[in-house]
C-alpha cells in the first residue's frame, strides 16, 4: 500500500550533461514511501543517467535529487538505499555464500542462516551452488544473487536497473513476488526495466523517458486511458511517438 507521507524520493528540475551533451533535460517527479516506481525509455533516454545521479555516480548539471530528506550521493544517504546495477559482476573470487555475508556487512547487518536460506528458496536459488565461486555461476543465477543481496540489506530504498535481465520465466515471478513482499514490508523500490508487461504488472506508478524529457508520470492503467491502448507495451509506443512528433515540429 503506498504511503501519504513525505516522498522517499524528489527529483526537481534534474539536468544531466556529458561534457556539452545534455541527456536529461528539466526533469521532476516524486517517489512515494512504499511503492514500486517504474521508469521506462528506450535505450539512451537517459534512465541510467537519473540512475547515476540518485546513487552519487554523477553530479547533475542543474536541479536536485533528494533520498529521505538528504542529497543524493551523500554517504549517511547512500546507508538508506541498495543498488542493483542493469550489469552485476560480483568479485569473482567470492562464492555466493561469502558475497552475502560481506553484503549484509557493509549494512551492519547480521549474517541469520535460517533468514538467508529462507530468501534464497523465495527466489529459486541453489544453496549448493552458492557454495561455489560466482565466476562458475550462470548469468540468471548471479543476477538472483545480486538481487537476494540487495533485498537482504533491509535499506528502506531499493534501486534495482534492470532486474529481470537473464532471468528465465519462473526466476522472473519469484522476483516480483519478492520485490512485491518488499513494498508490503513498507520499503520502496526503484527500478528500470524493459519488459513493460513486469512494469505494468508490478508498478503503482511510472515514468516514461524519452530524449532525456519526462513525457509521462502516473498510474499504468492511466496511460492506457490516455493513449487508447490495451497494453502498456502500446501505450508507450504511442506516447513517445507523439512526443517525437511535437519536438520535431
Amino acid at each position: 500500500m503506498v504511503s501519504d507521507s513525505s516522498p522517499v524520493l524528489h527529483v526537481d528540475s534534474l539536468s544531466v550533461n556529458y561534457g556539452k551533451i545534455r541527456v536529461v533535460h528539466d526533469v521532476s517527479f516524486d517517489v512515494r514511501s512504499g511503492e514500486i516506481f517504474g521508469l521506462i525509455g528506450l535505450n539512451g533516454a537517459g534512465k541510467t543517467s537519473i540512475i547515476k545521479t540518485l546513487i552519487g555516480l554523477r553530479e547533475p548539471e542543474s536541479g536536485a535529487a533528494t533520498i529521505l530528506g538528504g542529497r543524493a550521493g551523500d554517504p549517511n544517504v547512500r546507508r538508506s538505499l541498495a543498488y542493483l546495477p542493469e550489469r552485476f559482476d560480483p568479485p569473482w573470487f567470492l562464492t555466493g555464500f561469502e558475497f552475502l555475508r560481506f553484503s549484509l556487512r557493509l549494512y551492519n547487518r547480521p549474517y541469520d542462516e535460517s533468514s538467508v536460506l529462507s530468501a534464497i528458496s523465495d527466489l529459486a536459488l541453489d544453496p549448493q551452488a552458492l557454495r561455489r565461486r560466482v565466476q562458475v555461476l550462470s548469468k540468471g543465477m548471479r543476477q538472483k544473487l545480486g538481487l537476494l543481496g540487495t533485498i537482504l540489506t533491509g535499506a528502506p530504498f531499493l534501486v534495482l536497473d534492470e532486474p529481470m535481465s537473464g532471468l528465465d520465466p519462473l526466476a522472473r515471478v519469484r522476483v516480483k513476488e519478492s520485490l512485491m513482499f518488499c513494498r508490503a514490508q513498507g520499503r520502496t523500490v526503484f527500478l528500470s526495466s524493459h519488459i513493460l508487461s513486469d512494469m505494468a504488472e508490478l508498478c503503482d506508478r511510472v515514468a516514461i523517458l524519452h530524449d532525456g524529457r519526462l513525457v509521462f508520470c502516473g498510474i499504468p492503467s492511466s496511460l492506457l486511458v490516455q493513449e487508447c491502448a490495451s497494453n502498456l507495451e502500446q501505450a508507450f509506443l504511442s506516447v513517445i511517438g507523439a512526443s517525437s512528433a511535437r519536438l520535431s515540429a
